[in-house]
């Protein structure tokens, strides 16, 4: 054989032989004598807000868990990009685990291909973390497609859906025997989008678009007219006349005394300003599960825990972003006003900050 064609015969099969697999990837996402925090749909943000939380001290994982980034192989981001932050980074307590086994959207809330990857992540975590992103196919939770629904990434739906009634079962089919039954105390945490797909996944609905269907608006004026308290993301952008001008909003939260929101928040009457950035919200509620933090007029749930498993807690708003912790980061809301609102600033101490602080110290106890 040619010596050249020898030598790149010898290379490529090298790579290929050195490019960790899928299957590889997975085995080797664990490790023992360790406790592990699964993070879904770990973009490079979403990991990049990880390390920010844990290394500020602001959320204090214990020094014994590792974060392991769970996909399935068929979602629409190039997780390649995460593969890459992590080797870039060497984080140190991080891994991916790719899931290859294919997905029928037609048999997601029973057992299905995927009930043996769901059982081994279960046995091999201790926690998991459900996090934002785009609107849920509406067939999932049996309702026709709203014109403003927006779908991106519908595998990482399914995959992540499958899991959360495979923890926590659903009204679906009662007969599933939960992964919880088995462990009570494994910890579920979904923001935004995250505790919609919970809720979805136990056998609830959603609405597709605040503004129209509870508030019977259906112009941007319209919505920017509302009390702020009403307005669940800032509409302004939608003018696109400015780029600064910020996506989320904030808005206050009414909040049930007796439940993980009522510690966090510290006292009776408390109603904490948050960040929020959706138009989608629970409807009714899956199986299980209860509201315990609405919006002030009490028609948008912002929080739900379970009835039944004590660390399960799903939020719609957005605690994790880091420029809410950061004094000298301002959002500007409306266009060609200069950026003058940071939160820590604009909600100082009971108004906000503080039940930021306290959400993630109590997460981070929940945990241990």
């Amino acid at each position: 054989m040619n010596p050249t064609r020898c030598t790149i015969a010898f290379l490529i099969f090298g790579l290929f032989a050195c490019t960790p697999s899928i299957q590889d990837k997975a085995d080797q996402a664990f490790r023992e004598g360790y406790k592990h925090l699964l993070v879904m749909h770990p973009t490079v943000q979403n990991l990049e807000r990880v390390i920010f939380l844990t290394e500020s001290g602001i959320f204090p994982l214990p020094d014994d868990y590792r974060i392991v980034g769970v996909y399935h192989r068929d979602a629409q981001y190039d997780y390649s990009r995460s593969d890459e932050f992590i080797a870039r980074t060497n984080p140190g307590n991080m891994a991916l685990y790719p899931v290859d086994v294919p997905i029928d959207p037609g048999k997601l809330f029973t057992t299905n291909a995927l009930t043996p990857v769901f059982e081994d992540l279960f046995r091999k975590s201790d926690a998991a973390f459900f996090l934002g992103g785009p609107d849920i196919p509406p067939a999932t939770y049996g309702d026709a497609f709203n014109l403003l629904t927006v779908v991106t990434d519908p595998f990482r739906h399914y995959l992540e859906l499958s899991f959360l009634f495979h923890l926590a079962g659903g009204s679906q089919d009662t007969t599933f025997v939960a992964l919880l039954d088995g462990d009570p105390g494994y910890g579920i945490l979904g923001i935004c989008l995250g505790m919609q797909s919970m809720n979805v996944a136990a056998g609830g609905t959603l609405v597709q678009d605040i503004p129209t269907e509870v508030y019977q608006v259906f112009t941007v004026e319209e919505v920017v007219a509302l009390d702020p308290d009403r307005q669940h993301r800032n509409y302004y952008s939608y003018y696109r006349l400015d780029p600064d001008v910020s996506t989320p909003s904030y808005h206050r939260i009414s909040i049930d005394q007796q439940s993980h929101m009522g510690t966090i928040a510290g006292g009776e009457g408390q109603t904490p300003h948050v960040l929020s950035s959706h138009h989608q919200a629970i409807r009714d509620m899956g199986a299980g599960y209860r509201a315990t933090a609405w919006s002030m007029d009490k028609k948008i749930k912002e929080a739900i825990e379970h009835n039944v498993y004590p660390h399960v807690i799903g939020i719609q708003f957005h605690p994790e972003v880091p420029y809410l912790y950061d004094p000298e980061h301002k959002l500007m809301f409306r266009p060609g006003e200069k950026g003058q609102y940071g939160f820590l600033e604009m909600h100082p101490g009971a108004e906000g900050a503080d039940f930021h602080y306290a959400f993630w110290a109590h997460i981070a106890a929940m945990l241990q």
